[in-house]
């Protein structure tokens, strides 16, 4: 393919105007100018575009936005300006630092007969939101399936977040990390730990293959890498991004131990240990002993209801019969029971911070 060149058309009603602001203001470089004699078009470039301002232009003065690492050293610290032609100039960080909404604390429960749209979102796969409030803007809960299997047309991304879990409830998919080595295959109870900025791409799917994900905070930006390719030549399992480790747990390896709640045995993904207590992934289910009347104190609880059916009673709510494809949200503080749990129930549950207290009492003590 010719070399070729794309630029930005933007109106003026006087080019001799523009020329000083758009060079010296915001340091572009002026490529041509024409006719020389009652210049009318005036061609800059710089910080990735190539400008056309024409006098005339029908075009309306549009927005440029300009990402820098120093704002504050760029255009004197000025991060609204307005041109001579009207074109209106924000200035913004390059790399802004993530912000962790404070959370709106509520008790959520969402069920799956309750007939949630399901969204079709990125690389075509279908989206459920599980916490619909999402805390004010705290967390993001979804459940994600691929009703039709085989290559997934993904490219190699990255997402700025806090925290991200994978959790695969039902088939299996291949996905690529950077660093992980070769092709991991996510199966039924299986989970990922994607850390902060960690590059990564979807390769194939099987027929229905459902997940739930998990995102801290609720809006955060995915962005594409089209210079990394994957799979990494390294192995460095040991690396980590923002203090976060990569985390492959499979439901085989699984040791099953004591609950943190009476009536229930769990199994540890080892979340909350590789992410230095960042957030906790625990899988449950039914054990010995009756269920007890129970507090939290950490600032995000949610569970997914996975297999099988639980009532969920919470002090002064009238109590939910909940079933596979359920989730909810308790607030801390919130007494509440996981009572008449079936033989077959298990349960996923996500808590961050990962490293809480539970209290144990009935509401009418």
């Amino acid at each position: 393919m010719a070399d070729t060149i794309a630029e930005l058309r933007l109106p003026t009603q006087e080019l001799r105007d523009d020329i000083p602001f758009y060079t010296k203001t915001l340091g572009m470089k002026l490529n041509s100018i024409y006719p020389a004699d009652d210049p009318a078009i005036g061609v800059f470039s710089g910080h990735g575009l190539r400008l056309r301002i024409e006098r005339g232009a029908a075009e309306a003065p549009g927005t440029i936005r300009i990402l820098t690492d120093d704002p504050d050293g760029f255009a004197d610290g000025a991060r609204r300006l307005t041109a001579p032609n009207g074109t209106k100039i924000e200035i913004e960080e390059r790399n802004p630092p993530l912000v962790m909404p404070e959370t709106v604390h509520s008790f959520v429960v969402r069920r799956l007969k309750d007939q949630a749209p399901w969204i079709i979102g990125r690389a075509g796969m279908h989206y459920r939101d599980l916490v619909p409030d999402r805390l004010g803007g705290s967390i993001i809960a979804s459940h994600i399936r691929i009703p039709d299997g085989g290559p997934v047309p993904d490219m190699v991304h990255f997402h700025q977040v806090g925290f991200q879990l994978i959790f695969c409830i039902h088939g299996w998919v291949d996905v690529v990390y950077e660093d992980q080595g070769d092709t991991m295959r996510l199966t039924a109870g299986d989970c990922f730990i994607q850390p902060p900025e960690i590059r990564h791409r979807v390769l194939e799917a099987s027929d229905n293959v459902q997940v739930i994900e998990i995102g801290v905070p609720a809006e955060h930006v995915t962005e594409i890498d089209h210079e990394m390719t994957l799979p990494t030549p390294h192995l460095r399992p040991e690396r980590e991004w923002q203090g976060q480790r990569f985390v492959y747990n499979k439901a085989e390896d699984a040791e099953w131990v004591p609950f943190r709640l009476p009536g229930y045995i769990c199994r540890d993904t080892s979340i909350a240990e590789n992410t230095k207590g960042v957030a906790g992934v625990q899988v449950v289910r039914r054990g010995e002993g009756a269920p007890q009347w129970a507090a939290h104190d950490t600032d995000i609880h949610f569970t997914f209801v996975m297999n099988g059916t639980l009532t969920l009673e919470g002090q002064g709510r009238e109590p939910f019969q909940l079933e596979q494809g359920d989730a909810f949200v308790i607030p801390p503080g919130m007494k509440t029971r996981l009572s008449e749990p079936s033989v077959d129930v298990e349960l996923l549950e996500v808590t961050l911070p990962g490293v809480f207290n539970t209290t144990l009492g009935d509401p009418s003590a």
